[in-house]
């Protein structure tokens, strides 16, 4: 089943708590939260503290992306904050094994995050170990970037290897999914779809979340 997580990077931060709930009537499911810390990727924006405000205004299960160096030294205190999945990149983490158990030992989703031009097969040792794994189709560190179209190649391979190795890790893809994108990651065998700008940057995110959705789901069908 395709699922839409809008991603608050692009939100109104100062009505965060409306602008999640526009996204979530309209059929989100899960809220994507962007971590950067200005050294792993060229920008700030935040942590913790809004993930702890975040949690008060919603049920739905935020999803963290850590793109940061040393993320162990950060789990806990998003586990305490009330995140729900945390993913790593695979290459931002010296220990990717432990780094994952110690995302399960504090109670949440592990999984790891790839670049556009690190190849998935690096992944394998770690992949019975994941509740999913996330393909960058962009470089991180900036919303509203174009998708790399090579991607869907990470993600179709992806979705080989689960097969082949009788696992049920989830695909999630993020960077550049819109309208003229999300049907291409739907067919390559993507699930859990991350939109920031085409939710919220047109200032409708109840609208264009439900459109975005419904164009995931025929994409999905005529997949099947």
């Amino acid at each position: 089943m395709v699922e839409l997580l809008p991603s608050i990077l692009s939100a109104d931060f100062a009505r965060l708590a409306d602008e999640v709930a526009a996204a979530e009537r309209g059929g989100g499911t899960v809220i994507h939260v962007d971590v950067m810390d200005g050294h792993f990727v060229p920008n700030i924006t935040l942590g913790p503290p809004v993930v702890k405000s975040l949690r008060k205004h919603t049920r739905l299960p935020l999803d963290c992306h850590l793109m940061i160096e040393n993320p162990d030294e950060f789990i806990p205190a998003f586990a305490e904050a009330g995140a729900n999945w945390i993913s790593v990149h695979y290459e931002a983490c010296r220990h990717l094994h432990r780094t994952l158990q110690l995302i399960a030992q504090h109670g949440m989703q592990p999984a790891v995050v790839i670049n556009p031009a690190t190849p998935v097969d690096l992944l394998i040792p770690v992949l019975g170990m994941v509740h999913h794994v996330l393909v960058m189709s962009v470089n991180p560190g900036f919303g509203g970037q174009e998708f790399i179209p090579y991607s869907l190649n990470k993600i179709r391979r992806l979705k080989e290897l689960r097969q082949q190795m009788g696992l049920s890790f989830r695909i999630e893809v993020d960077g550049g999914v819109a309208h003229e994108t999300i049907a291409m990651v739907v067919e390559a065998g993507a699930e859990l779809l991350v939109a920031g700008n085409a939710v919220f940057g047109a200032g409708r995110a109840e609208h264009d979340a439900r459109s975005l959705l419904e164009a995931a789901r025929q994409a999905a069908e005529v997949a099947v």
